[in-house]
């Protein structure tokens, strides 16, 4: 006999999540798919101090300070951790509306748009919405199904809209949006003051060579034992991959610093948003460095409203055989299978004869079954 049985599965809505993204550790951590030039960063930083530690910082530990190794993983470590809180957050994505959302907000845009013939383009969807005196548009989103909030923006890269949009790096591995910017921020920030360390220092530690021993010396010097052990190719690697690491880092830096100062974002700037043909005011700076700085380095941080880790339920129905266990004290149904018919479980039923039952009740072939007299109606 088979059985239903109906079994609760339990999904986490990040693997409902649409957009795209890839999720790690139940979701704990939030990717966009192309992470190849992520894998690159971190070649990059791994690989270029773990020479620096492995060669330069003994010597210079010992003809300079020990402080100088000890600084170096300062910043090291400070900058790995930015990196990766930038590349494993959520930057700030807004969830789609539901279907019963979308249907309404379609139903006020009809409402206040009114029927438009066949045949004539329809009027943009934006709703006006008032900052600091300052009208600023809403745009509708057409893949999210929804009127963005301002400074939103959608990602084609990873298929979301994120709030305060500031661009996709595609250098972390991940949109650049209210919840990791100030991170994305603090590690060029760190990047670049690594960068700059390691290769002065390994400017520091040639002139040092040189000093000893003399510059082309230096440069023919044969491997060995510390401390005459030949550092020059991997000094000569270092140099190059900070010097071009350099320029683009640091400049990097300076530009995000201008945007933090003024309280703008990327896509705005490159849109021209508050410096266009209009000559509209930024109506988010408050008009101080200081304070444009502390809102968007130091300002609350908003929670996710993804809620990635977060159950849902479905239930599946699976078909088990077998027999179902009867409780006690409940009798069997009877049978109502003929003679020599088998049972549910197999076993053949008994079939009783004319001969085998008792005397009262036998009969002979033709005869029809005589009621027995009433036990009343036999005492008179």
């Amino acid at each position: 006999m088979s059985v239903m049985v109906a079994r609760k599965k339990v999904v986490r809505k990040w693997e409902k999540l649409p957009g795209r993204n890839t999720f790690c550790c139940d979701g704990r951590i939030m990717m966009a798919r192309q992470k190849g030039i992520f894998y690159l960063t971190l070649f990059l930083i791994l690989g270029t101090c773990a020479l620096f530690f492995a060669f330069e910082c003994r010597y210079l530990a010992v003809q300079l300070s020990p402080a100088i190794p000890v600084f170096a993983a300062v910043l090291f470590l400070f900058a790995m951790a930015t990196l990766l809180r930038t590349s494993f957050s959520d930057p700030g994505v807004i969830p789609r509306a539901l279907p019963d959302e979308a249907a309404f907000i379609e139903m006020e845009i009809e409402a206040t748009n009114g029927t438009v013939p066949q045949g004539q383009r329809p009027p943009p969807r934006i709703k006006n919405f008032q900052i600091n005196n300052q009208i600023v548009k809403l745009k509708y989103c057409y893949t999210c199904k929804i009127f963005r909030p301002p400074r939103a923006s959608h990602c084609s890269i990873c298929d979301n809209c994120v709030e305060r949009f500031d661009h996709h790096c595609p250098w972390v591995g991940n949109c650049v949006g209210k919840r990791n910017y100030r991170y994305f921020y603090l590690f060029i920030l760190s990047l670049s003051l690594l960068t700059i360390y390691i290769f002065t220092f390994n400017i520091v530690y040639v002139a040092l060579k040189s000093l000893k021993i003399g510059f082309l010396n230096t440069l023919k010097e044969t491997p060995g034992t510390y401390p005459s052990i030949s550092l020059t190719v991997p000094t000569v690697l270092e140099v190059l991959i900070c010097f071009f690491t350099l320029w683009s880092v640091v400049g990097l830096t300076g530009f995000h610093t201008f945007l933090v100062a003024l309280n703008q974002t990327t896509n705005e700037d490159i849109k021209g948003s508050w410096t266009g043909k209009n000559r509209v005011q930024n109506p988010y700076s408050h008009g101080n460095i200081v304070k444009n700085c502390c809102e968007v380095l130091c300002g609350p941080l908003p929670p996710s409203v993804l809620d990635r880790r977060g159950i849902l339920q479905q239930e599946e129905s699976t078909a088990q055989e077998g027999s179902c266990p009867r409780r006690p004290g409940t009798q069997e149904p009877p049978s109502t299978q003929g003679p020599g018919q088998a049972q549910e479980g197999g076993v053949p039923a008994p079939s009783v004869s004319d001969t085998e039952m008792p005397e009262e009740k036998q009969r002979t072939p033709g005869e029809f079954p005589v009621p027995s007299p009433d036990p009343g109606q036999a005492e008179h």
